[in-house]
């Protein structure tokens, strides 16, 4: 009998560590491809991020657009890395790869050369127009 409800017990913690496991990759998956309003925040060393207004395109791969009045950050991201273009028009304005996390809605991601830390806070998708 006690074995019985040890294994039950093993059983039952199993399974809630299972389903908090499930619920946890859920919370990080990646937002699916489409059309976002976002906010996207960026902080340089210790001070506070400078946070603003961007639309962003999301498409299936793992590239994107996130534009920013008329400044587009092209992203390619990768399993562990992204790929950052910034682009005023035609012209490359800065470009670097980084480390990147999704927490949640949140896309993550540092440029450490020169030390500024990106957060890009997707809204809900947008219905086609």
């Amino acid at each position: 009998m006690a074995a019985s409800r040890r294994t039950t017990g093993l059983r039952a913690r199993c399974a809630v560590a299972g389903a908090l496991a499930g619920f946890a990759a859920a919370a990080n998956a990646v937002p699916g491809a489409g059309s976002y309003d976002a906010q996207l925040c960026v902080a340089t060393s210790a001070a506070a991020p400078s946070c603003g207004p961007a639309e962003v395109e999301l498409q299936a791969g793992g590239a994107g657009r996130v534009r920013v009045s008329d400044f587009v950050y092209r992203l390619k991201l990768h399993s562990s890395q992204v790929e950052v273009a910034l682009m005023h028009g035609a012209m490359l304005v800065d470009e670097f790869v980084a480390a990147y996390e999704w927490a949640g809605n949140s896309l993550q991601f540092v440029d450490a050369d020169k030390n500024a830390r990106y957060e890009l806070k997707l809204g809900e998708r947008r219905l086609a127009r």
